[in-house]
């Protein structure tokens, strides 16, 4: 789905142009384009589809507020309806969520929309008449016959991954096929945009994880033609995982497979729920100043040995503000305050040092006087009887 030149589309052949060296960037600057400009950068449809889609209403974006009556039943029968007028591109993306175009043949459209949408949509009509239930992926675990619904904003990567396909389109790198490079990729994830009932051209995306052995090297594989063997003509060919993993529609994460949505997206809801909590009660307790555009929460996301630190904590009983700072000054840290006294946390360096000091990491041996960052601590229990050179 790229302009005319590009109307040849592949997925695993030595056929795709060569293109710069990827970049692992997080993103580009945000380019404001009018419709017009993303029709032509997103479409390589005929002319009277053409007609058609400048005569539509703008396009519903995937990453929109989440409704709360989002029907995923009624979902899929609504892709079902209008399944022979679905269009589909696809995207790589790497470890740093870093979207890729990928373009394939048209020989493969039906085999794309095969394993993407129609496994997700006739999994969830299919199911819907044994008792398939959605509910809230935060409060459920492993009930059978469930899938599971969270909003996209909770879902930080998904979010940043969505919002780079859907608003700097124009920026985003084709996929070349080194073998070297499918090393970085993480997933693979397809947009799907169809006419709704209401007029609007509606947006959803399937995303599936991609593991090492998902490609298959031309230099050390063979084809099988015929009754012989020959040399593989691709440099890399790719095995779609055929299973249904996570859907993304109106604001809403699908969940499918748990193990594998939390793989894809850094997605652990439990440590994240301890880790709003915990920093609910700091706050309630401490006064704490930030940097201009950083929360307590968005320092403590994704710092699992953070989180765990303060789980073991006991907040409400831990040393007060002012002991603290006292400690702080102690131990000759540059545990900064402002004039109001508040603790200033710039970074998520300072954020990990007033942890240490609630757990009472720091230490000045009475040896040789040196300080010490405690790693690991291990409570003895209180002596029996008398010391042995008492």
């Amino acid at each position: 789905m790229e302009n005319s030149e590009q109307d040849e589309k592949i997925i695993t052949t030595t056929e795709v142009e060569e293109v710069d060296e990827i970049k692992d960037t997080e993103s580009n600057a945000a380019i404001e384009e009018d419709e017009e400009d993303t029709a032509e950068d997103i479409g390589d449809i005929e002319d009277d589809e053409k007609e058609q889609k400048e005569s539509t209403p703008p396009v519903r974006p995937a990453a929109s507020a989440p409704s709360s009556s989002f029907d995923v039943f009624h979902w899929a029968n609504e892709v079902d309806e209008f399944k022979n007028n679905v269009s589909v591109e696809l995207f790589l993306f790497n470890k740093n969520y870093t979207p890729y175009r990928v373009r394939y043949s048209d020989q493969l459209t039906a085999s794309v929309k095969a394993f993407f949408m129609q496994e997700a949509t006739g999994y969830i009509i299919k199911e819907a008449d044994k008792g398939l239930e959605c509910r809230e992926y935060e409060k459920s675990d492993g009930e059978e016959k469930v899938i599971y619904r969270t909003k996209l904003s909770n879902v930080g990567r998904a979010e940043t991954l969505l919002h780079l396909i859907e608003h700097e389109y124009r920026d985003i790198d084709d996929f070349n096929d080194h073998a070297d490079e499918f090393k970085k990729v993480k997933g693979i994830i397809a947009k799907f945009s169809y006419p709704g009932n209401d007029g609007d051209t509606k947006v959803f995306y399937i995303a599936k994880a991609l593991s090492p052995s998902s490609a298959l090297k031309g230099g050390s594989s063979w084809e099988l033609n015929g009754e012989g063997f020959e040399p593989f003509s691709a440099e890399v060919a790719l095995k779609v995982p055929d299973d249904n993993q996570v859907a993304i529609i109106e604001g809403n994460v699908i969940i499918f497979n748990q193990a594998k949505f939390a793989a894809l997206f850094q997605y652990d809801y439990k440590q994240q729920v301890i880790a709003d909590e915990k920093a609910r009660e700091l706050t309630e307790k401490y006064k704490l100043s930030f940097a201009e555009g950083l929360t307590l929460n968005s320092l403590l996301q994704d710092r699992k040995p953070l989180i765990k630190k303060l789980q073991s904590l006991d907040i409400a009983t831990e040393m007060p503000q002012e002991e603290v700072i006292e400690y702080a000054d102690q131990m000759q840290l540059e545990l900064m305050t402002d004039d109001d006294g508040s603790i200033i946390i710039m970074d998520d360096k300072d954020l990990t040092m007033f942890v240490n000091l609630l757990s009472e990491d720091y230490f000045v041996s009475p040896v040789n006087g040196k300080r010490y960052e405690i790693k690991s601590k291990k409570l003895l229990s209180e002596p029996e009887g008398e010391p042995p050179r008492g």
